[in-house]
């Protein structure tokens, strides 16, 4: 009898095609909302593999329902969403997708910080409206970016690909944590410690993977030291970021902007924040251009069937 192999979402369909292509048995699940804990519990009892997505839970409860998994495959750099300790105590691998979607999120990041910086969605909801009247000298007046300081909290993969990006703006660079040559050589970077960060930016991305010392590392403290025209820009995960307390940053002219592609309680938003102007909401596309997506599916399908056909996958976690 041969393996299963479980796919909880509707992904791209060079993904789908090598699954279907494969020796295994495949359960695809055709929709584009997760399933909820226990509808997805009923769905791995008898499977091997397992392909799911950051929005996923995969715990101890999900393992516990699978007595013979063997891979949880997730299509997401990040597994945060996944008890990957327990996984392992489970002799289950755990695998992710690295590396394909550094440049397409670091784009999106500096998309972010344009329309934030130049009130790019203000303004197109000011023409559509017909309140466009002819130029005036007061109206949507923005920041600079070129010559302005930027600060990049995480300088992993895509933490560097950002910084890396203004190059053109003649920008002051500011990285904290550990020494990146990288960003010294290219830059001129200065590694500063977090509140230096913070203090001297102005603009603040955040690149760092969601870890338990890493939730809420912007909240209330960090938003009274920033500068009241600092910009913060998060394509990270949703839970660095304390909601309620940004809110009442913009509510407050404490900071002059914030663009989100992630969420604290994603896919909800935290109540109010749809509310203000001063903020960009995109809907987690940090990795949405149809080649990195693409290659996303085929990379995690790759590591479920490398991880069940006994061969070594470079992108297993645990």
């Amino acid at each position: 009898m041969a393996k299963k192999i479980f796919l909880s979402r509707i992904i791209p369909n060079p993904g789908i095609e090598l699954l279907k292509q494969s020796e295994f048995d495949i359960d695809i699940l055709y929709k584009e909302k997760p399933l909820s804990p226990k509808e997805l519990r009923e769905r791995v009892k008898d499977i091997h593999g397992l392909i799911c997505l950051l929005d996923d839970t995969i715990d101890k409860e999900l393992i516990d329902a699978a007595p013979d998994l063997e891979v949880i495959s997730n299509m997401a750099v990040g597994y945060n969403n996944i008890d990957y300790h327990y996984a392992q105590s489970k002799g289950i691998a755990v695998c992710n997708t690295p590396g394909i979607l550094t440049q397409s999120t670091a784009e999106l990041a500096w998309a972010l910080l344009f329309a934030i910086a130049r009130r790019i969605p203000e303004s197109d909801t000011f023409m559509r409206d017909g309140k466009f009247t002819g130029w005036m000298p007061m109206l949507m007046l923005g920041g600079d970016i070129s010559g302005q300081t930027l600060g990049v909290i995480g300088t992993g993969r895509i933490g560097t690909a950002f910084a890396l990006m203004s190059k053109g703006f003649n920008m002051r660079v500011l990285y904290s944590g550990k020494p990146n040559p990288v960003l010294d050589k290219e830059l001129n970077a200065e590694n500063v410690d977090q509140e230096t960060l913070i203090r001297e930016s102005d603009f603040i991305s955040l690149h760092v993977p969601l870890r338990p010392e890493n939730r809420h590392m912007i909240g209330k403290r960090e938003f009274d030291m920033m500068k009241p025209t600092a910009y913060l820009i998060n394509t990270a995960r949703g839970p660095v970021v304390d909601e309620k307390e940004l809110i009442s940053a913009l509510k407050s002219k404490k900071i002059a902007g914030a663009a989100l592609d992630v969420y604290e309680n994603e896919p909800d938003l935290t109540p109010g924040l749809d509310e203000l102007e001063n903020v960009v909401l995109t809907p987690h596309t940090g990795s949405a251009t149809v080649p990195v997506r693409d290659k996303l599916a085929v990379m995690a399908v790759e590591n479920c069937l490398k991880i069940l056909r006994g061969q070594v996958c470079k992108n297993r976690v645990v």
